[in-house]
């Protein structure tokens, strides 16, 4: 993983605020210190490559904001329970599915799936976040809020099960945009008695067949899905926090029900001040479906061959609130722009102009504001990565001394903490093997050995290594 850039005073950003639908000029509760809270897995399968987009798109947000200046809080939650295969009140628990299906039982599937989740963000180079707080631990906080929002009559006990009164909270919509009467105008909610609005959602729910359940005080059972989010964020975050990201399906009800538990159990306005969702994911233009044969986890991409780093680029080149249709081919076309990065970092590795270039700092400086404006302006990597190219393109046409080199390096490490798809040179037993080599087929060229020479060229090839002879001698990179 690259190392974060040399601390500078915060520059100024905007996001996309969708609780306000503005973009805003972002500023943290207490100036250099972000508090954020990521939306993290239900752990009952592998993370789908739609769900690594809204995961990728919070590390580059993290990433940006570290690299103007920023010191980050990042929580991630790991939901273990409660999350119904509805995302209304209804259906089966999706860890409790997955239990039977596999006939072991829910925590041996949150124990692989966790794991594997983990296993997954290393390989795409998303940095570990400070917390990753699993649901099943915090049901004590959970009943604590529930507790609260009953005393403040926003939640009500029926039959052992616990309901958020949505009628309760004027604010309930504010996010998506639903209101109340548009929600019951439309409902296509099967009528549940025991509600008071077909729209309010539990908090604490009885299921004599639910395999995992805890006491609290209005009988076993197990928590909610959305209650789970707004107890872990406020342990590690505390009442009030910058940042909530989640895709654009966690807006409604996930997100709008955070809002109403979280508020109406505080009285703190607002809880959270950015809201930031990425956009649905297509493959091959389509939604992604087992039936259609484009559905794909990471591990099936890495079966296929794909460059993990590749899918990473591919998942963070569209600007987090575009639609991204992924394709093999972007992932090809990925893995050639990562190569073009690679080969300029060697390229500056062999500079050896005898002095200075005087054209250099100008163009650093540009490279430089073009790639901070663009991320400066809700996160828009797209452009922030047309820039580096630009600045690639342009130092490409210089001669350059060692001292320029590290200049260009230097900043191109500050760039490649925000795309994390570079990481650092480790292949220094390689590359002394490589020149080994090519040191060889120089001598046997001298020979008029050809075949031998030809013989390390091929050699190298097999090995995903293309040589390059030039007026200087020969250099190499990987294919």
């Amino acid at each position: 993983m690259s190392a974060a850039p040399a601390r500078e005073r915060p520059s100024k950003m905007r996001v996309y605020n969708t609780y306000t639908r503005l973009l805003e000029e972002f500023k943290p509760i207490t100036p250099g210190k972000v508090r954020m809270y990521n939306c993290g897995p239900t752990v009952y399968n592998y993370a789908t490559i739609g769900n690594f987009r809204a995961y990728i798109f919070a590390d580059v947000l993290r990433r940006s904001l570290e690299y103007f200046g920023n010191e980050v809080t990042q929580i991630v939650n790991i939901t273990d329970v409660g999350h119904m295969t509805s995302d209304a009140d209804e259906g089966e628990d999706k860890m409790s599915k997955a239990a039977r299906e596999q006939k072991k039982d829910p925590w041996q599937i949150a124990e692989f799936y966790m794991n594997a989740f983990f296993d997954d963000i290393k390989t795409l180079n998303i940095q570990p976040a400070q917390k990753y707080p699993r649901a099943t631990e915090h049901v004590a906080e959970m009943i604590a809020i529930v507790a609260k929002l009953i005393e403040n009559g926003h939640a009500y006990v029926t039959n052992g099960n616990v309901y958020y009164d949505v009628s309760s909270f004027p604010g309930y919509g504010r996010l998506s945009g639903n209101t109340l009467e548009q929600l019951n105008a439309g409902a296509r909610i099967e009528v549940n008695p025991e509600k008071r609005n077909p729209q309010d959602f539990a908090l604490w729910k009885q299921d004599p067949k639910h395999i995992m359940q805890w006491d609290s005080p209005w009988g076993r059972g197990f928590p909610g899905w959305h209650i789970e989010c707004s107890a872990m964020s406020s342990k590690y975050l505390g009442d009030q926090f910058d940042i909530h990201t989640g895709g654009e399906d966690n807006i409604f009800p996930h997100h709008e029900c955070e809002i109403a538990q979280s508020e109406g159990a505080t009285g703190k306005k607002p809880w959270v001040r950015y809201w930031m969702h990425t956009r649905f994911l297509l493959v091959n233009g389509q939604k992604m479906s087992k039936s259609l044969g484009n559905f794909f986890t990471l591990r099936d991409l890495v079966e296929k061959g794909c460059d993990p780093m590749a899918v990473r680029y591919v998942l963070m080149s569209t600007h987090y609130r575009q639609p991204l249709n992924f394709t093999l081919e972007s992932v090809e076309g990925a893995r050639e722009s990562i190569r073009r990065l690679t080969d300029f970092r060697r390229r500056l590795n062999d500079a050896s102009a005898p002095a200075d270039c005087a054209a250099l700092p100008e163009i650093l400086r540009k490279g430089k504001e073009g790639f901070d404006a663009a991320l400066a302006e809700d996160l828009n990597t797209s452009a922030a990565l047309a820039a580096l190219f630009d600045l690639v393109r342009e130092v490409n046409k210089l001669a350059l001394s060692r001292a320029d080199a590290a200049r260009v390096l230097a900043l191109l490490q500050a760039f490649d903490h925000v795309m994390g798809v570079l990481g650092e040179v480790k292949e220094e037993g390689l590359a002394a093997e490589v020149e080994a080599l090519i040191q060889e087929r120089l001598e046997s060229r001298k020979r008029r050995d050809f075949k031998r020479a030809d013989e390390i060229r091929q050699q190298l090839k097999a090995r995903g290594i293309v040589l390059e002879d030039f007026a200087g001698g020969t250099r190499w990179k990987r294919e």
